[in-house]
């Protein structure tokens, strides 16, 4: 590339869709592995939400959003999105994704927690994510103003001197670093799954992009919210795999080791209630010993092997056959709906860093992301940023001298994926966070500020500060929301003089 390009750092949906639509300004597309391969999009099963039925509109899928999201979501961005995303569906069918439609033509929906309609558009039932990165990658390939440069971690972003962001730093090997010079970044590098001890992400997903514009000063918003799914299938693996949301959809239920249903005492939507109230319900089932179980004999029985392929063959490989016996559940991390503070465009608070997908927070989730909207955002959001990319002047920032990065050797991680689990999970406590953050700043003098635990400080302190329970985030000792709903805004700075204050007992200005 003969300019300076934009960098995408990431290759699941929405950094994809990025780089796509910000032709015919040149995109360098990094990502740490093989193209595509290890991004949570293809692990994704339900689908995307939009309101292509004939009895929705996007006003009933904005008003879904805000009231899942728990007094959180801004409701001009869930407004815009639920706009938005009915054309970012139809232009992935353009590019060849074989969604769903009954024989006369209409979409065939189906419908998941907290939805007033079916208005998931699905792929053989659960495999949207394989069907969509297949389709992205072809489309990729095939753009004259994109390249693509594999097994190229990135380490950390390249400051600008002054400040904002110039580039980023990628591990050439053998101790070697290399700084790329862009015209902008975009971070589309996911979530942070990989903290905890049980996750349906890809276990390298540990907040590195928080953590990467933290750094630069981004300010991070409602770190606290992490939304745990309350059917990952518990068989001893981890990742976990999932049982989509929508085998509940169609009619599957949750029950005891003795074959009882809890969830219609729970909530007049039962299966259906918003995800933090059913991943609570299955959370304290496990922790019973009653056991959780989803029986899908009835509302799928026969016809699994083809409508839910996915789930089936994770069964099957665990010797459960789902046709004929419930399947053990337990919740699991899924999905960060704090972030890098951005608009719908990409926009953070640093000068040449944009932020796409789950590593953003702009306020579409709230406290409580309604399911399926993980992907509409992505492609909102990508189709947004893209645009504005390509019609941004060209241009890059002097860069300075970036930090050598810290990476977590395998037992720190694994002790503090055990704490976040333990203390930053389903439930909390201020008992229990104040003993993750011990963990946290014992690991940090141990082997210094990694990316796992910037991303990790985030977390416990905002979930510390906030005492009330709201949505994903449920403390004990606090179980009632608080009468106004505030957003959560942290610096790393403000994060690291939460750990001061607490040393010295010196209040916070």
């Amino acid at each position: 590339m003969s300019s300076r390009p934009i960098i995408v750092v990431g290759s699941g949906i929405a950094g994809l869709w990025a780089a796509l639509h910000a032709a015919p300004a040149p995109v360098l597309i990094l990502t740490a592995g093989a193209f595509g391969r290890q991004s949570a999009t293809e692990w994704a099963q339900g689908g995307i939400a939009a309101a292509l039925g004939d009895d929705d509109d996007p006003g009933q899928h904005a008003a879904d959003t805000v009231a899942a999201g728990a007094g959180l979501v801004d409701p001009d961005v869930a407004r815009r999105l639920a706009a938005g995303s009915i054309d970012q569906v139809r232009a992935l069918e353009r590019l060849g994704v074989g969604f769903e439609h009954f024989a006369d033509g209409r979409w065939a929906l189906s419908r998941e927690a907290a939805h007033g309609r079916a208005r998931i558009a699905r792929v053989g039932g659960d495999r949207a994510g394989t069907a969509i990165i297949d389709a992205l990658i072809r489309a990729v390939e095939r753009a004259d103003h994109v390249t693509v440069r594999e097994h190229a971690p990135v380490t950390g972003l390249l400051p600008a001197a002054g400040d904002g962001c110039a580039g980023v730093v990628v591990d050439a090997g053998g101790d070697r670093r290399e700084s790329l010079s862009a015209r902008a970044t975009v971070l589309a590098t996911g979530g942070l799954g990989g903290l905890y001890a049980l996750t349906t992400n890809p276990p390298g997903n540990q907040g590195q992009g928080v953590a990467w514009a933290a750094r630069l000063g981004a300010v991070v918003r409602d770190a606290e919210f992490v939304q745990f799914h309350p059917t990952a299938i518990d068989i001893g693996r981890n990742p976990a795999p999932l049982a989509t949301e929508a085998l509940r959809g169609e009619g599957a239920v949750l029950i005891d080791r003795r074959g009882k249903r809890f969830m219609p005492a729970l909530h007049p939507d039962a299966e259906l209630a918003p995800r933090d109230v059913v991943a609570r319900a299955v959370h304290r089932q496990v922790q019973s010993g009653e056991g959780a179980y989803l029986d899908a004999r009835e509302a799928v029985g026969a016809s699994f092997p083809e409508s839910f392929q996915a789930v089936f063959r994770a069964c099957m490989a665990a010797s459960i056959d789902p046709r004929r016996e419930p399947i053990p559940v337990a919740p699991a991390a899924h999905y960060h709906m704090g972030g890098i503070a951005a608009d719908l465009d990409g926009r953070t608070g640093v000068r040449g860093l944009f932020a796409v997908g789950e590593v953003s927070c702009t306020g579409a989730h709230g406290a409580n992301r309604l399911a399926s909207n993980s992907l509409a955002e992505a492609l909102v959001m990508g189709a947004r940023a893209g645009q504005a990319l390509a019609s941004a002047a060209g241009g890059s920032l002097r860069s300075a001298e970036p930090e050598r990065s810290v990476v977590l050797s395998q037992p720190s991680l694994e002790r503090l994926r055990a704490a976040m689990s333990a203390h930053a999970g389903v439930e909390r406590d201020e008992k229990g966070l104040a003993a993750l953050l011990g963990i946290i700043e014992e690991l940090e003098r141990k082997e210094g500020l990694a990316d796992a635990l910037v991303a990790a400080r985030l977390i416990a302190v905002a979930a510390l500060e906030r005492r009330e329970s709201r949505g994903a985030h449920f403390r004990t000792d606090y179980p009632e929301s608080a009468a106004e709903a505030r957003s959560s805004r942290l610096t790393l700075d403000g994060a690291c003089r939460d750990r001061a204050e607490r040393i010295t007992g010196s209040p916070r200005s």
